[in-house]
């Protein structure tokens, strides 16, 4: 079994995002992230990991937030409700490492970009890119 401190930051960002789909139709954040970290396991009853847990519960707690900051990104007449759950989901992952992490952002934006690939498709791949790295870029110029 894997110690959760030795848990890649890449698989606990796919937990993460996992927990936040599961978050989308009621569960609370224990349980999902609870069922996100062991759905593979034999192992059940597990320490989850604190990266794991800060990710999801820190993009819960300022999704409103997150959604204003992706919305000032979007072009004129698209809205965060017409995205898809996945992308909306990926980009406030992405939007909160890059802002409450020590994650370098082109990491974080990376690590987005590869769980859009996993769980969407290239278009929605080339979608975060491109929001992401508008956010990187103009967190860099304040």
């Amino acid at each position: 079994m894997t110690s959760p401190l030795l848990e890649s930051r890449r698989e606990l960002r796919k937990c993460a995002f996992q927990a936040l789909m599961s978050l989308e139709f009621g569960t609370d954040i224990e349980t999902a992230c609870r069922f996100a970290y062991t759905h593979d396991r034999e192992d059940t009853d597990v320490q989850l990991p604190a990266f794991l847990t800060e990710l999801v519960s820190g993009v819960q707690a300022k999704k409103e937030e997150l959604d204003k900051q992706i919305t000032r990104h979007l072009k004129a007449g698209w809205t965060i409700e017409r995205l898809t759950l996945v992308e909306r989901n990926l980009l406030r992952l992405g939007v909160f490492e890059i802002n409450s992490f020590d994650t370098p952002q082109l990491v974080a934006v990376n690590e987005a970009i590869e769980l859009a690939k996993n769980f969407s498709d290239k278009k929605s791949a080339r979608f975060v890119n491109g929001l992401l790295s508008q956010f990187v870029t103009e967190e860099n110029e304040i």
